[in-house]
């Protein structure tokens, strides 16, 4: 059994460990918060170890694996702190809110042989997985747009907030939501290496952003457009979607189906003909062990205790792939340095709009 502990026990870390406690190969033997009203009734009523003090929770157990579910402000040195004692470590996202602290993670769990995993559950979801394998095949051709998308009712008054709202602490839509289609983008396509035409608005937050707006560029010369928006009461719970369009066909993929349209068939996808093919989430998943929010949910968790079992390094969501989404957010905070030149007008753009308008 792997030894495991689990902190932050908020609304996602209760669902995690109501996951980690079902899982036949993991021993959760502890849990940490530092609301001791929540501690006190898990302790109670569920018989789990609590601690209020992080540090006194690694100090006294003797552990194989953490997962990390804090305000994101606390990922950092939670993560790293597990990391020195030997821990393999499942870590919430967003991965972090510093690209550095990020890069020198990274540098320590490879040091350490440590299994890393953040928590961009999309990725086991079986449409977006379906897009992901179209994408990869070669079927749709040469990748030229892609545009993802992500919304929901979130923030949708001005009084009040909690952590994810707060600039130090969780970063914003930017980071709790734009993440998620970002990290999307990179795992069914690739990572953007720039950003342009930025528009991060505030709708009702007062230090963080409510809705972003950018274009993506990539290596290839392709195209991409980025639109999350937190605070659209439209949608009744977040909705996520991507779209691609190559020069053989399009895709567009959400979490309950993928949409598939071939000008002809292609020796990639064998049985699928021209037109449009639509696959279903239900179709596409995998049953799991235990079952609660979506079957995503279990199988990240499954992925990271096979990992741990398995001693597999390079698997899905490391702390790697990651700080990708990270760095694509940095750009987006206004990183002038993450920027190629090409971004900016070139001068001699600048002399002859003087010279002709002065």
């Amino acid at each position: 059994m792997i030894k495991t502990a689990m902190v932050g026990l908020g609304k996602m870390g209760l669902s995690h460990l109501a996951i980690l406690r079902a899982h036949p190969d993991l021993d959760v033997v502890a849990g940490c918060d530092a609301t001791a009203y929540l501690t006190d009734i898990l302790s109670k009523h569920t018989g789990l170890k609590c601690y209020g003090d992080f540090a006194e929770m690694l100090r006294s157990e003797t552990l194989d694996a953490l997962v990390v579910a804090t305000p994101s402000k606390l990922h950092a040195p939670m993560v790293q702190a597990a990391l020195e004692r030997g821990l393999d470590v499942f870590c919430e996202k967003p991965f972090v809110l510093d690209v550095a602290a990020g890069e020198r993670l990274i540098e320590l769990a490879q040091s350490r042989e440590r299994v890393t995993q953040v928590g961009y559950h999309y990725r086991f979801v079986g449409a977006f997985k379906e897009a992901a394998r179209i994408v990869k095949s070669g079927a749709l051709g040469e990748v030229h747009h892609v545009r993802a998308e992500a919304y929901g009712p979130v923030v949708l008054r001005r009084k009040g907030g909690t952590w994810r709202s707060a600039k130090n602490e969780g970063g914003g839509a930017l980071y709790d939501y734009a993440c998620h289609a970002i990290d999307l983008v990179d795992f069914i396509f690739a990572t953007p290496s720039a950003v342009s035409g930025v528009v991060r608005h505030s709708v009702f937050s007062r230090d963080v952003d409510d809705e972003i707006y950018s274009t993506l560029h990539f290596d290839n010369g392709a195209s991409g457009q980025l639109s999350v928006n937190w605070s659209d009461e439209s949608f009744r719970k977040m909705s996520t979607k991507i779209s691609v369009w190559g020069t053989r066909g399009r895709l567009t993929a959400d979490r309950q189906e993928c949409q598939l349209y071939l000008r002809e068939a292609h020796a990639a996808l064998p049985g699928v003909g021209a037109g449009w093919t639509v696959r279903y989430t239900t179709d596409l998943s995998d049953e799991v062990w235990f079952y609660l929010r979506g079957e995503e949910y279990s199988a990240q968790i499954d992925y990271f205790a096979e990992s741990v079992r398995t001693r597999r390094l390079d698997g899905e969501n490391s702390f790697s792939s990651a700080l990708e989404t990270d760095r694509v957010v940095a750009m987006m905070l206004g990183d002038a340095s993450a920027r190629p030149a090409a971004m900016t007008p070139a001068p001699a753009a600048k002399t002859v709009w003087s010279r002709l308008f002065g």
